[in-house]
């Protein structure tokens, strides 16, 4: 059960692009030692799943993973939250309430949004990262913490230190080991992996499972920024999959919103270069086979190219001679 629940975890980290290959290599190694790590990364990169994934590749495997989203803590609840209760510890407490550090012993308590945690809170924190040991609200017994401790966040920490709105000597505590995820749209060769990955997921869920997505969708997909990141795109594919009506996607029935101008300046040079390449690319070949009527060996002498070279080409597009004769 724990090694399916190991390459579960993996196999959901899914890309092939070099960015996100340096991330993928660094989790073996990572989740051997049991240092506290901080995973760094926008809204919707999949951190709770790389702390999963470390989680289920080390040697606390077999113990609880835990997860904690620090922004809904209220500031007068962390303490009871993470280290618990003994009775009579105030005027409701009549019997006794383990904290999460209690529930997830001999495992990981992953501590996601850690920016959102209050100054009092943080220094609780800190105390327990500095001791290992805890006492919970209104007992005299102290408690050893056998946890690893993860933490998430989607803000650049060092700018809270330096705005006083974030401990430093916690923050260091915190940042013993780091992995970086980078945005989608810094990784857009894995976006049609991805895709393909939800509609199978997505499509079987609605009992549709020949539903596809034609070569123009999957262009429109490379061609979005995506802010949301991988949750976002996740979203789109499960919107379009439970509402269109056609079997094969397209452009249309993504929803997303509209380009303004061939690229987007918020990318930077090599990807506004990749989509600019991937539309000509595309827009090319759809042409190309058009005039040829489809024929692959015509259109290899139009195009300059030896027949295998357009025909890796075409299936990079998904696209299909046979579409094209008429």
């Amino acid at each position: 059960m724990q090694l399916f629940k190991v390459r579960h975890q993996l196999e959901s980290l899914l890309g092939e692009s070099e960015i996100f290959e340096r991330v993928l290599r660094r989790i073996p190694l990572l989740a051997t030692v049991d240092a506290t790590i901080l995973i760094t990364g926008e809204t919707g990169t999949g951190k709770e799943l790389v702390a999963r994934a470390l989680h289920y590749g080390g040697h606390r495997r077999n113990g609880p993973f835990v997860p904690c989203n620090c922004g809904t803590l209220p500031d007068h609840l962390v303490e009871n939250e993470l280290f618990g209760h003994a009775p009579g510890a105030y005027t409701d407490a009549r019997t006794e309430q383990k904290g999460l550090l209690a529930i997830a012993d001999g495992g990981t308590l992953f501590l996601d949004e850690i920016e959102s945690l209050s100054l009092s809170g943080q220094v609780k924190l800190l105390r327990l990262l500095q001791d290992r040991e805890y006492r919970p609200l209104g007992s005299a017994q102290t408690c050893r913490a056998d946890v690893r401790i993860m933490a998430a966040t989607n803000v650049k920490l060092t700018e809270l230190v330096a705005q006083k709105m974030f401990r430093e000597d916690l923050f260091h505590r915190l940042n013993v080991l780091q992995i970086n995820l980078p945005p989608l749209r810094e990784r857009l060769d894995d976006v049609e992996g991805l895709a393909r990955a939800f509609l199978r997921r997505f499509s079987n869920q609605v009992n549709r499972p020949t539903l596809k997505l034609s070569a123009d969708a999957f262009q429109a997909l490379q061609f979005y920024d995506w802010p949301g990141n991988v949750r976002e795109l996740e979203s789109v594919i499960q919107r379009t999959a439970v509402l269109t009506k056609a079997s094969v996607i397209e452009p249309c029935d993504l929803e997303l919103p509209e380009r303004k101008g061939p690229v987007s300046a918020t990318v930077n040079f090599e990807i506004a270069k990749r989509q600019a390449i991937h539309g000509f690319e595309h827009g090319y070949l759809s042409q190309l086979l058009s005039q040829s009527d489809g024929n692959i060996s015509r259109a290899a002498r139009q195009a300059g190219k030896d027949r295998r070279s357009l025909q890796r080409l075409l299936r990079k597009y998904n696209l299909s001679a046979g579409q094209y004769h008429h």
